[in-house]
């Protein structure tokens, strides 16, 4: 028999599910969250479910929120079980699924008067994000806030009816400012250079467009702490939700499957308190920059280098992608020849031990992670992952032969078609464009990085650059990208 999860069957869950040991109505709110996805769920939420089974942390509970029509698809699945999640752990033996659950509430997407008052209350501490790497109107070519995104543009017009996270936040901020309050801390939880001191820009410029004066003081009194996560987590499909009902006779509309290492390092800068995370291991540090590079680099870059070429394949599952020699060894020459040895050192971190524990979990084939998830939202993931390694590289005078390859392969992935003639699906909100740039860079290499300035900035514009990837643009065209990454792996 399944059994289907919420409060009134907790007590009942089948054998090898764990339930929570703390009481949740028990639980007060202290965290409201924008962007309840999977990664929140299997990350900053285990943290604190962690912390309460401790019998830490009770007054910290989370309050979900969001405005995206996928945040009121979620809302609704997690509605119907009391806003329990249960987490898979993949890859131990035996496999592990337990319930957990801080969150209390999630706010309807369209209730943005209740949004605003709970933003408002004095128990919410922590604002949290994560709203992906694209949510933060930012320049693709500078890195810096787009202060002429047309939701930005529209937010900076209407401060009193925003639409965007960060217009949300403004005005929560604003009530608390009336209220004489104290402000939150706002928590950056996505894969961002610097997600603090991004999200600072953001919020601080968009509030300079209409409010300067709450812009300076968004400047002067609200924490902005920079953190590096890291947690490999697949998206959600039936395969995923029956393999819950098979495993462990448990019905859960939006189970989270993920590996079983994490980590966090976050620096400490929380004027209104912060739940002990410490208690279940996470480093705090003064810095996190080098942390934070050394996991962008190295494993998002290498997420985004094999990417690729495994669509181009046609491999669907990343495992599946690590256990084709061609790609893992290409992975291994671009990451220990023309990425590991740029970033900086990390403290107590042997940065070659740390790629070959990224490899060894981009293997794991319980986890079911998959090559379309890594191939998504390109645009916003190309400059923030591999760009930056080249740049460097350039500036150094080093070669960057496989980090072109890699935005070759990228061009002729938006292209529209695998290595076979299948239709490879739109998963960018630029698709059409790429796509327009892509067909003509076939026969002219050079207008993919033209059209695309506001992603490439400088390195588009170095001759070296744009010799390797017109050259391996024409030959993945011609012979496909099995023969061009045999190439560049024999050279070795």
């Amino acid at each position: 028999m399944v059994i289907a999860l919420s409060s009134s069957t907790l007590e009942r869950l089948p054998a090898g599910v764990t339930r929570p040991t703390y009481s949740r109505s028990d639980l007060s709110a202290g965290i409201l969250h924008f962007g309840v996805g999977n990664f929140h769920r299997a990350h900053q939420a285990v943290y604190l479910d962690l912390l309460m089974s401790l019998g830490k942390a009770h007054d910290w509970a989370i309050v979900g929120a969001g405005v995206r029509p996928s945040d009121a698809a979620m809302r609704d699945a997690l509605a119907a079980q009391d806003w329990l999640t249960t987490l898979v752990e993949l890859g131990g033996d035996p496999a592990s699924a337990r319930v957990i659950g801080p969150m209390i509430d999630f706010i309807p997407v369209d209730d943005r008067d209740r949004l605003i008052a709970t933003l408002a209350a004095p128990e919410i501490r922590i604002v949290s994000l994560t709203i992906t790497e694209g949510g933060y109107f930012l320049d693709s070519a500078t890195g810096r806030f787009d202060a002429r995104h047309p939701e930005i543009v529209a937010d900076a017009a209407r401060p009193d009816d925003p639409r965007t996270v960060f217009g949300l936040i403004l005005k929560g901020l604003r009530a608390r400012r009336a209220a004489g309050l104290p402000p939150f801390t706002v928590m950056s939880c996505d894969n961002i250079p610097g997600n603090g001191e991004v999200t600072r820009q953001t919020l601080a410029g968009l509030a300079a467009l209409s409010d300067p004066v709450l812009a300076d003081w968004i400047e002067a009194e609200v924490a902005f702490p920079n953190g590096m996560v890291d947690r490999i987590t697949p998206a959600t499909t039936d395969r995923e939700r029956r393999a819950l009902e098979t495993d462990f006779g448990l019905h859960d509309n939006w189970p989270v499957f993920c590996e079983p290492y994490k980590q966090w390092v976050l620096e400490d800068h929380f004027p209104l308190g912060r739940p002990p995370f410490e208690a279940v291991g996470v480093t705090f540090v003064d810095h996190v920059a080098p942390w934070e590079l050394m996991k962008i680099r190295i494993l998002n870059g290498g997420h985004a280098a094999i990417a690729y070429p495994a669509a181009l394949m046609g491999i669907h599952f990343v495992h599946d992608a690590m256990a084709d020699p061609l790609i893992a060894a290409f992975l291994e020459k671009l990451e220990l020849t023309e990425i590991v040895p740029i970033v900086p050192p990390v403290p107590g971190t042997d940065l070659v031990a740390y790629f070959h524990l990224v490899a060894e979990r981009f293997a794991n084939p319980e986890v079911g992670d998959t090559i379309p998830r890594l191939c998504q939202d390109g645009s916003n993931r190309q400059p923030k992952f591999i760009i930056p390694s080249t740049r460097d590289r350039l500036a150094a005078g080093l070669d960057v032969d496989g980090l072109a390859l890699v935005s070759a392969l990228w061009c002729r992935y938006c292209a529209g078609t695998d290595d076979a003639g299948r239709p490879i699906p739109p998963n960018d909100e630029a698709a059409a464009r790429l796509k327009t740039l892509a067909l003509e860079a076939r026969e002219t290499p050079a207008a993919f990085l033209v059209g695309l300035d506001d992603i490439f900035g400088d390195v588009g514009s170095s001759p070296r650059f744009g010799e390797r990837f017109a050259r391996h643009l024409r030959d993945l065209w011609a012979r496909g990208a099995k023969a061009v990454l045999t190439d560049y792996v024999g050279d070795r």
